[in-house]
């Protein structure tokens, strides 16, 4: 389970040698396709590898399955699938990342697990307009780092499999 704080405080000198303080945040990141997310870690209970999964009849597209994570059954949310991408090659196994949610725990199924990355809060923006729809409704918004942007994901409306986009 990830315990660490989301927002901390980091301080920079100055040119002038005085203390300067900006806020920064903390993401677990993962990749889906070329698109890299980031999830506050407040909201990431555990990072797996791939669980056999129980399909469930009738279930929206997004839905892969269900998983027995000691005991509790948690669905798992294929994130290609909810983001309207082509599906993952066959010799790539999706990794879980069991987010917890006002409604419990979910998994998201993902390409590839990243970082926890401490990110200034001064470095974030609103998505792009030209974000693709299905990726706009679960964007909270952008940070730009050096080498990428991280797309920041709102769990809560991720998890919402009512709004969710079948391939």
């Amino acid at each position: 389970m990830v315990t660490m704080a989301t927002d901390t405080v980091v301080q920079n000198h100055g040119s002038n040698g005085t203390a300067q303080k900006q806020k920064a945040r903390q993401f677990a990141t993962f990749f889906v396709a070329d698109l890299f997310f980031g999830v506050d870690v407040l909201h990431v209970q555990e990072v797996l590898r791939f669980q056999q999964m129980t399909g469930v009849p009738q279930a929206p597209e997004v839905v892969e399955g269900l998983i027995n994570l000691r005991g509790q059954i948690v669905i798992a949310i294929d994130m290609r699938r909810r983001l309207g991408l082509p599906p993952r090659p066959g010799d790539q196994t999706p990794m879980n990342m069991v987010v917890r949610t006002d409604d419990g725990a979910v998994s998201l199924l993902v390409d590839e697990i990243g970082d926890v990355l401490d990110v200034d809060s001064a470095a974030f923006a609103r998505p792009p307009e030209n974000l693709d729809p299905a990726a706009r409704e679960i964007i909270r918004g952008v940070y730009r780092l050096k080498d990428r942007l991280l797309l920041v994901l709102d769990a809560d409306r991720t998890v919402d499999v009512s709004t969710g986009r079948a391939a």
